[in-house]
């Protein structure tokens, strides 16, 4: 996701358009993380199926009377999960879960105003530069896709289900970590490089560039698997830590056929899947965090390391904790911002370290050297050379 050339450092690009770029991404990333805080609660509080009907521009207005929201009411009642999850629930009752998905809704709507809007202008006024514009015009494309895909999550539990898919669960919280991703990486790629990080001799190893690239990596598949156990109600069982019913590996991790449906579809194995990837990447980060302490690294990337392992560690006992106590919606919300804020902490810290690679920093320094020099003449001088 890098570029050769290193837009954080003067010249790259004019200085409006590089602060309004990034503000535009910090923006970005803040309404991301403010929709998968609202999608977790909306999870938790099992209010996601509560409206049965996608209307991506009517459906911003909520049920104007008492005969709207009846008609809304008999909608959900004809479902399965009205006669399960939500059995005898009154109107009153159903208006507040319909309530958080209705907001859940207009976030996303908001979201993706926030991601075309800014892009349309930009792109009219020519700001957005050439290293950039693939990258950017797909945000808001991906933003489209994102509400597309979280329709078609909600309707497999219109039918024959009682709870979404965790397929599609974990397709859509991946598609949301795809859009921070980019947002995030370009936001870094964007930050203004100081006269002392352009001078500093030392600079990121190889192996370095790919510890961090590989401990995101391995973190994503982490957060992933959280999905699914999200998707499967697999928090609200085996509550006990480090053994699950007394075992290293629990009761019933393998009985479902063919064999690797079990992670995907048994919330034993995917609950056990979760806690092994949580450990051994948090044990992963924390490693690097302490090589770096005397590791020939530039500042920033020591600094980013060293952030990256006390947010991982701070979500491994966020999670630690939301498991014991059976998870609350407090705790499983705040579990789940934890995590992609770990995510992010993995981002800035690989996108540094690849900024500050051997070989990009020498093709950035050979730029440098190439561009000629801005000579600048006094108007004493210019009015004697005339």
């Amino acid at each position: 996701m890098s570029v050769p050339n290193d837009l954080g450092l003067p010249g790259a690009l004019p200085e409006r358009d590089r602060l309004a770029l990034r503000r535009w991404m910090l923006l970005s990333i803040v309404a991301v993380f403010f929709a998968v805080a609202v999608g977790g609660i909306t999870r938790l509080t099992e209010s996601g199926l509560s409206i049965t009907e996608w209307k991506p521009v009517s459906g911003a207005l909520p049920p104007s009377n008492d005969m709207a929201w009846a008609a809304e009411f008999t909608k959900f009642q004809q479902i399965p999960q009205a006669s399960s999850t939500h059995a005898g629930i009154s109107l009153s009752q159903f208006k507040w879960i319909y309530w958080w998905e209705w907001f859940h809704r207009n976030v996303a709507r908001t979201v993706g105003l926030v991601f075309a809007i800014p892009w349309l202008l930009f792109m009219v006024q020519g700001r957005i530069p050439r290293q950039l514009r693939q990258r950017l015009t797909a945000l808001p494309l991906l933003t489209l896709g994102q509400g597309a895909l979280g329709w078609y999550m909600v309707q497999s539990g219109l039918v024959e289900r009682i709870s979404v898919s965790a397929y599609r669960l974990t397709a859509h919280l991946g598609l949301a970590l795809g859009i921070l991703a980019v947002s995030v990486w370009t936001y870094s790629e964007l930050r203004e490089r100081s006269l002392a990080e352009q001078r500093e001799p030392v600079t990121t190893s190889r192996q370095w560039r790919r510890a961090l690239l590989s401990a995101t990596v391995l973190l994503g598949i982490t957060v992933l698997s959280g999905g699914f156990v999200a998707g499967l109600r697999g928090g609200r069982i085996f509550n006990e830590f480090p053994l699950m019913g007394g075992q290293v590996v629990p009761p019933g991790y393998g009985t479902l056929t063919p064999w690797w449906s079990n992670a995907f579809e048994n919330p034993a194995a995917a609950q056990f899947h979760h806690r092994l990837l949580a450990i051994s990447v948090t044990l992963f980060v924390l490693t690097l965090a302490w090589r770096a302490r005397s590791a020939p690294l530039p500042q920033r990337v020591q600094q980013a390391v060293f952030a990256f392992g006390a947010v991982i560690t701070v979500q491994l006992l966020l999670g630690i904790t939301t498991l014991l106590l059976a998870v609350p919606v407090p705790l499983g919300v705040l579990h789940q911002f934890t995590g992609v804020l770990a995510l992010t902490a993995a981002l800035v810290a690989t996108q540094r370290a690849i900024a500050s690679g051997d070989d990009t920093v020498s093709v950035a320094r050979n730029a440098a050297a190439a561009r000629p020099a801005r000579v600048t003449v006094s108007p004493v001088e210019a009015a004697t050379t005339g």
